[in-house]
Parts: structure tokens; sequence; C-alpha cells
């Protein structure tokens, strides 16, 4: 049998290589209902830990954010909600839409949008309250996480196994950021990601069930 490559090339116009491990890795199914635990340096609690960091956000994502500030603003923490969401330093950076990016402050060692009553991002949460789409207003870098991309390359977040939700069972990376995928970058990258993760899982040893 033909081992599996570290490094897996798919038919797609942009990317050209994808990590095969992001059809076999798992992640918990439901993170709202995970208690989060961060691994490093040392296990303890961090409820929505893969926010800890804050994020990259495109400047279009940032502008569509603050044109649903009305709705976020009221959720966030008091003393936040009225100052600045995003460092002032833009990056460029040629894999983003816009070709620049500015990060969310982080507050109390998470990012801003978590700083509410409840948990998960405020963005999100406003988009449900108020009945609105989140596509293209949300960062598209967290609703992919833990997969990821650099250049031409369908990566997995180096911090994905930080995390206790890595190790647990649940869907693997693949199906669980699918239709994200798709929404973010077309249906010809499904397709294409569809065909390697039936070329590894093929490549996986068959297991016969046991019998009682």
């Amino acid at each position: 049998m033909d081992a599996v490559p570290e490094s897996l090339r798919i038919d797609h116009p942009r990317f050209v290589t994808v990590d095969p491990a992001i059809f076999t890795k798992k992640l918990v199914g439901d993170c709202m209902t995970h208690a989060c635990q961060f691994l490093v340096p040392h296990q303890h609690e961090k409820l929505d830990a893969c926010c800890q960091y804050g994020c990259d956000v495109d400047l279009a994502e940032r502008d569509a954010i603050l044109a649903k500030a009305a709705d976020i603003r009221p959720l966030l923490r008091a003393d936040l909600q009225d100052r600045e969401w995003f460092e002032s330093e833009v990056e460029y950076d040629k894999d983003y839409p816009s070709g620049a990016v500015v990060r969310t402050q982080v507050v109390d060692d998470g990012c801003l949008f978590l700083r509410h009553d409840l948990r998960g991002c405020a963005i999100h949460r406003a988009s449900i309250e108020k009945g609105w789409d989140f596509r293209g207003v949300k960062p598209a870098i967290c609703r992919l996480f833990p997969l990821s991309y650099e250049d031409d390359a369908i990566v997995i977040a180096d911090e994905y196994e930080e995390y206790s939700c890595a190790h647990v069972d649940g869907p693997t990376l693949y199906r669980i950021s699918r239709d994200a995928i798709a929404d973010i970058f077309g249906d010809e990258l499904v397709r294409a990601l569809d065909a390697a993760e039936a070329q590894v899982l093929g490549a996986q040893p068959k297991r016969l069930p046991v019998l009682g």
C-alpha cells in the first residue's frame, strides 16, 4: 500500500497542496459545550482558548464589522464598547482578498470580541440575535480554524495541538470546516479536497469488525 505523503497535491487553480492530516485528525464536534483546556506550558482551563491571540482581519472584514457595530457593541463589556477594536498597524499580505489585514485587540489574554457575558465570539452572537448572515463579517481565518492557508497550501494551524479540543473524538478537521471552505474559497476547492480526502481515506488500513 502506498504511503500518503506529508503534502498532497490537489487540482485547483490557487491551492496546489493540502496537508493530508486534515482528513484524519479530529476536533470536538461542538466547541461551545467543550470545557477548553490549554495544554501549553501546562494544562489549565481556558475557555475559548483558540481565540486567545486575537486574529487577522481582512480590511473588507474590518469595514463589515464596523458596519455592524450597533449590533455588536451592546454585547461587549461596557469598558470596551467605545474603544478601538482593532490594532492600528496595517500588515500587507497577498494571501488576503484586500491584500492587507489588521489584528483584533487582545484584552485579558483573549480577543476583545470574547469579552461579553457568554462564551464565543460577539460577532457571531450578534448575527444570531439580530438575524443577519455572519459570512463576510466574522473573519474568515476564525471560521476556518483549525485549518489555515499559506501561499498555495491548505494547512493546519500551528497551535491546533495546544488545545484540548484537538485530543477528543469528533469530526475530522476537513469535515468540520468543509462548509466554511466552500463559502470562502468556492465549490471548486471543495471538489478538489473531496478527491484528496477519498485518496487519503482509501489508503487507511482496513480494520475488521470485532466479533462477540
